[in-house]
């Protein structure tokens, strides 16, 4: 029997992707360009990736019949989120190859989970504990000590799920704010600035890594990615080893962002992400090949491409009310990428914009 991780897809054939926000739109127009067709899972009607993609399947992830049908009509399958739930992956995969495996999602799914791959395979996360009572938060802060975030295991994401702690009174509404839901308490890092690498494997184990970006954060939602990150060229090297490190313990096949602290003791892994990554847009302007058609060419089987940088770039998220100021953000050296996204709201990616500040050297 052929593995399905080596099966070379040929123009024509159709990719499935999980979910219909603007990474399923932008790896569905990567996709187009290779010349394959896309076919998209998700339940609301006007997403942004049903704008571009050939074909949606609008049903929940519950419907047997829909995945079923999903997955037939697909010859590999990928997704665009992480949350998906396992008994539709059961179904699916029955069906058909899903890249990057299941192992990757179900460790990126889980933040206590990721964390104990990271430490597992000999990198530096921040201190961290599994937290589910207040007992349990009181042993975490003498534990680690204060000052402390408090994050729920999973669905959490652009700063949703969190609970800072500057002191233990602080505890009592931290564990209101989880509502309930398993959590884990990480320590602060005192760090120099905030990475992220952008880092594809192919099923033959070939790695390819772009440059890491500098990330600026509001309010926990990405605000901009610049590249080149100011850092050392050791420093430079070990984030790629450390990625690859990453990759190829989870046998992975596709895309991934990692997202690290540059820091006195070294690198500390903040969070990895199972997918192409909102740090990496950068790649559509900076590069020959960006991080999109790199996911596309590796869960296709095909040879990955070139991700050396051509151009130094600032990209910045259009979040809420910024996409109506887009016309005094954007230069004639800015490239434009909306979501198409129905209605602005406050906090909501609705949209970025690429700036070339010069060339690569």
């Amino acid at each position: 029997m052929t593995d399905p991780k080596n099966k070379v897809l040929k123009p024509g054939a159709t990719i499935g992707i999980l979910g219909g926000g603007q990474l399923g739109r932008m790896l569905s127009v990567a996709a187009s360009r290779l010349g394959f067709k896309t076919c998209i899972f998700e339940p609301q009607s006007d997403c942004p990736a049903s704008h571009v993609a050939n074909y949606h399947f609008k049903s929940d992830y519950f419907n047997t019949d829909a995945l079923t049908n999903f997955a037939k009509a697909c010859e590999v399958i990928t997704f665009e989120f992480e949350n998906i739930p396992t008994t539709a992956l059961d179904i699916i995969e029955e069906i058909t190859p899903i890249h990057p495996n299941r192992n990757a999602l179900a460790t990126s799914q889980d933040r206590f989970t990721e964390k104990n791959f990271l430490t597992r395979i000999g990198l530096q996360t921040a201190p961290y504990a599994a937290v589910e009572t207040c007992e349990d938060l009181e042993k975490a802060i003498d534990q680690i000590g204060m000052p402390a975030i408090l994050k729920t295991r999973r669905m959490g994401y652009d700063g949703k799920g969190q609970s800072r702690l500057m002191s233990p009174d602080d505890a009592a509404q931290a564990m209101t704010d989880m509502a309930g839901a398993p959590a884990v308490l990480e320590g602060f890092i005192d760090f120099s600035v905030e990475i992220s690498v952008i880092g594809t494997r192919s099923a033959d184990g070939a790695i390819s890594c772009f440059d890491p970006g500098k990330n600026v954060h509001q309010n926990g939602i990405l605000r901009s990615t610049t590249v080149p990150a100011k850092l050392s060229r050791s420093q430079r090297t070990d984030t790629v080893l450390l990625t690859a490190n990453i990759l190829n313990a989870l046998d992975y096949v596709g895309t991934m962002g990692v997202e690290l602290f540059v820091t006195p003791m070294g690198l500390i892994v903040n969070e990895i992400a199972p997918r192409v990554h909102n740090s990496g847009h950068w790649t559509q302007a900076g590069c020959a090949i960006d991080q999109f058609e790199q996911h596309i060419r590796a869960i296709a089987g095909w040879p990955l491409g070139d991700g050396s940088r051509h151009s130094n770039v600032t990209m910045e998220n259009l979040i809420g009310d910024d996409v109506n100021r887009l016309m005094y953000i954007a230069k004639t050296n800015t490239a434009i990428h909306l979501y198409g996204k129905a209605s602005v709201k406050p906090g909501r990616k609705m949209g970025h914009i690429n700036t070339i500040t010069g060339t690569s050297v």
